[in-house]
């Protein structure tokens, strides 16, 4: 892949690099297989003032001066932060295909040793399929010009499992890139912009705490995934969806190993009009609500009103 900037593409200003993909070695197999003659080469007039630029870049910045990382598991983990770039200067009649690209950029695979990156060893062939294909593709320029484009439902992966997911090596470096490819005729045109400070290292755990730190203040969702012996009443008092309050798991352990309380047993006596009474004040009616009316102690014998007026029995 050459990193030379393509020759009609204009300036841009967030970083990214156009490269020439259409000159002899510089297509990768992946993209091959999309059929068709795919060149830079441009026709007259095609898309001279095309402009791609990426979004939160400064935020892709951070990650970068930490050397980022992506997590990578075997049912697939979506990237944070997320490839979300902006468009113009497309045709808006045309139809374009959008593709994300993650290329391997070292010779060597990775390792952590004493808080920093160091090379360990040959990289591992790179996987065959790296290519996401944009959901919404194809679609005409118009609509890739209203709004971002992002690239959030892709998910990273250390298995060959065939659902769409992109397999990548583990501890080896990637840099995604975009490709806009324009369809509709037989000849299909490829832009193709790299953006460097999306580079990260593939890993199956983070290894580096200030990385982790990062994602869980700027990710919501990555608050999940905290270890909820580490901060039990953070994690399920304030973090819980839909406003729950879900007590941590050492209240689960004590409530499920505590034996319920019996119910407390009604000691009935007769008092001298016959009637049953509640020596507890609380007695329960025949659906096992608590009825407000019972008393603490027996009712006393009924006595005749006073003759004092204003005044009655107690």
């Amino acid at each position: 892949w050459p990193h030379h900037a393509h020759h009609n593409m204009a300036a841009n200003t967030s970083g990214g690099t156009a490269i020439n993909a259409g000159h002899a070695g510089g297509m990768s197999a992946s993209m091959n297989q999309l059929g068709g003659t795919l060149t830079a080469n441009r026709s007259p007039g095609m898309e001279r003032n095309l402009h791609v630029s990426l979004d939160d870049r400064e935020l892709w910045l951070r990650f970068q001066n930490l050397t980022n990382e992506m997590i990578v598991t075997k049912n697939g983990r979506r990237m944070f932060p997320v490839v979300k770039i902006s468009t113009s200067g497309l045709d808006p009649a045309a139809m374009y295909t959008v593709l994300l690209e993650f290329v391997q950029v070292d010779t060597h695979r990775w390792k952590y040793v004493n808080g920093e990156w160091v090379p360990g060893g040959k990289a591992e062939v790179p996987p065959a399929n790296p290519i996401y294909v944009h959901p919404e593709s194809p679609n005409f320029g118009a609509h890739w010009m209203k709004e971002p484009i992002s690239f959030a439902k892709v998910k990273l992966t250390n298995k060959t499992n065939g659902n769409g997911q992109i397999m990548l090596n583990s501890l080896h470096k990637y840099e995604p890139r975009v490709h806009l490819v324009r369809v509709g005729s037989e000849q299909r045109h490829v832009v193709t912009y790299a953006f460097p400070e999306t580079q990260f290292i593939a890993v199956t755990a983070y290894q580096n705490e200030e990385v982790t730190s990062l994602k869980i203040k700027y990710n919501p969702f990555a608050k999940a995934f905290l270890d909820a012996k580490e901060r039990p009443d953070t994690l399920y008092s304030h973090e819980a969806p839909y406003g729950w309050l879900i007590p941590p798991p050492t209240h689960y352990t004590s409530v499920a190993q505590a034996p319920p309380p019996p119910p407390p047993s009604l000691a009935v006596t007769n008092s001298p009009l016959g009637m049953s009474c509640d020596r507890y004040g609380r007695a329960l009616n025949n659906r096992g609500m608590a009825t407000h009316s019972a008393r603490a102690s027996p009712y006393a014998r009924p006595r005749l009103p006073s003759s004092t007026p204003g005044t009655s029995s107690p």
